[in-house]
């Protein structure tokens, strides 16, 4: 899917549902790291990793045109890296790249696959072999996934700027811009640091739930996307990302137009994605916490 078709969906000039939300988000963040930080440090960090998962979420909301038509205001909006690690130009670019939907799941062409090339996979040490096994189930995926994904963009990103890659130098200076203010915030908030870094990469560990089986090995590339139906904390955290199948189908509707959307339309998403289809998360919590759903290397490409 092209960035201008992630654009293409008619808006209104302010979605207000999602400018309310991202105001709220940062409300609650402050909250979080300040009053509840001090009245119980536990409540405080736990408050505090849901809402970096909130802006994880709404930071992919704003890549995909939201809520202002305009690029820059919506971007200024999310500006602030509450998340600590990725800068918001690499997420966007590298998420935008992944909505080529008939590279889904491809080790080389979807930058968020989680599968390797089977060749190289059978290079690999035993001890390398072991994590990604490990990281293949879902509470391995909670536990190591986020400081795995970390240090394989700081490695590819790191080797790409001493190749010359401006672009991605750029990405990495506005981050470390937008960083200074939040860990000011934090030194001042009464919120030890360590307790931060704690809650953001808790926030990470939340956002693994819902990348850990979006997407699956599958012939047909509209089989590929799940449908998580149930529940509500989490659909809201991801904000309604559950749907996956129709986000890649309608990835420029909004987050709180999916649930009524997807509604109306359920049989024929489910014949659409090829009954890739979980009830709740907690059906994936039963089935997948300490068994790993797929293999590491992808199933369809060739080991030779």
């Amino acid at each position: 899917m092209s960035r201008g078709a992630a654009m293409s969906e008619q808006r209104p000039a302010v979605e207000w549902p999602t400018l309310i939300l991202i105001l709220l988000c940062y409300l609650i963040w402050a909250l979080a790291t300040t009053y509840l930080a001090r009245l119980w440090l536990p409540l405080g960090m736990a408050v505090t990793a849901l809402t970096v998962t909130l802006h994880s979420s709404l930071q992919h909301e704003v890549l995909h045109g939201h809520p202002f038509r305009q690029r820059l205001a919506n971007e200024a909006l999310v500006f602030f890296p509450l998340g600590l690690v990725y800068p918001y130009g690499r997420f966007r670019d590298l998420h935008l790249a992944h909505h080529r939907d008939e590279s889904l799941t491809d080790p080389y062409d979807d930058p968020e696959s989680n599968f390797m090339d089977p060749r190289v996979w059978v290079r690999l040490a035993g001890w390398q072999r072991a994590v990604l096994r490990c990281n293949n189930t879902l509470l391995g995926r909670m536990l190591i996934g986020p400081a795995l994904a970390v240090w394989c963009v700081l490695k590819s990103d790191f080797l790409a700027i001493l190749r010359g890659q401006t672009g991605l130098l750029r990405a990495w200076a506005l981050h470390v811009l937008g960083l200074v203010p939040v860990i000011l915030w934090v030194m001042q908030s009464g919120m030890p640091l360590w307790a931060y870094v704690a809650s953001a990469y808790g926030g990470m560990a939340v956002l693994k739930i819902r990348t850990y089986l979006e997407h699956r090995a599958h012939e047909i590339a509209r089989g590929r996307s799940v449908i998580v139906e149930g529940g509500a904390v989490l659909p809201f955290l991801f904000l309604n990302n559950n749907l996956h199948a129709v986000h890649h189908a309608r990835p420029g509707l909004a987050w709180y137009k999916l649930p009524a959307f997807y509604r109306t339309r359920r049989e024929e998403y489910m014949r659409r994605n090829e009954g890739y289809f979980f009830s709740s998360y907690a059906e994936i919590f039963r089935q997948y916490f300490i068994r790993a759903k797929d293999p590491v290397p992808h199933p369809l490409r060739p080991e030779n």
